[in-house]
C-alpha cells in the first residue's frame, strides 16, 4: 500500500445550507462546491448509475477536510445510526485546545451532547484526556478531545 494521507471525510445531511453553517462554527470554510451531477464512471464509482448533490468541500484551519453533502436524487431521508456501536465509521473526533470554551459555544447555539459533562480517562504519559460527545444537525456523532498535559 501507498496511502500517504487522510484526503477527507464525507458527511452527508439532509439541509447542505444548515449543516454548512454548523460546520462553519466550527471553524471550517468553504474549499469548492461539488460537481452537482454525477453520471458514467463518476457516478459509478461512488455504486451509482447517477445522481444529483449539493455540496462542498470544507476546510478546516488545521488543514482538514470535510465533504459536505446533500444528496438530491436519489435521495435518503434515514436518519444517522443513534447510538456509537454500530458497524462502519462511529464519529469523527476533534481536539479542541479549550474544550470548557468550545463547549460553552456549542450549548449556547444550541447544540445536543449525548452527556452533561466531558468524561476524563487517563492518557498517555501520566496525562488526563477528556472528551465529549454531540450531534450535528442531522443527528451524526462528533466529538471533541482535550488531550490534557502531559506529566511525564
Amino acid at each position: 500500500m501507498n496511502i500517504t494521507d487522510l484526503l477527507h471525510v464525507n458527511i452527508n445531511c439532509s439541509d447542505f445550507e444548515r449543516s454548512r453553517a454548523f460546520y462553519e462554527m466550527l471553524g471550517f470554510k468553504l474549499l469548492m462546491p461539488v460537481q452537482p451531477e454525477g453520471s458514467g464512471d463518476v457516478a459509478e464509482a461512488v455504486g451509482m448509475t447517477s445522481y444529483k448533490v449539493h455540496g462542498a468541500l470544507m476546510k478546516h484551519p488545521e488543514g482538514f477536510v470535510i465533504d459536505l453533502l446533500q444528496w438530491q436524487e436519489p435521495g435518503d431521508d434515514q436518519p444517522p445510526y443513534s447510538k456509537l456501536n454500530h458497524l462502519g465509521l462511529g464519529r469523527i473526533a476533534f481536539v479542541s485546545s479549550d474544550i470548557d470554551a468550545d463547549i460553552e459555544t456549542l450549548r449556547e447555539n444550541g447544540v445536543e451532547f449525548l452527556s452533561a459533562n466531558p468524561a476524563a480517562v487517563p492518557g498517555p504519559r501520566g496525562s488526563t484526556t477528556r472528551f465529549i460527545c454531540f450531534r450535528d444537525p442531522d443527528g451524526t456523532i462528533l466529538e471533541l478531545v482535550d488531550m490534557g498535559t502531559m506529566t511525564s
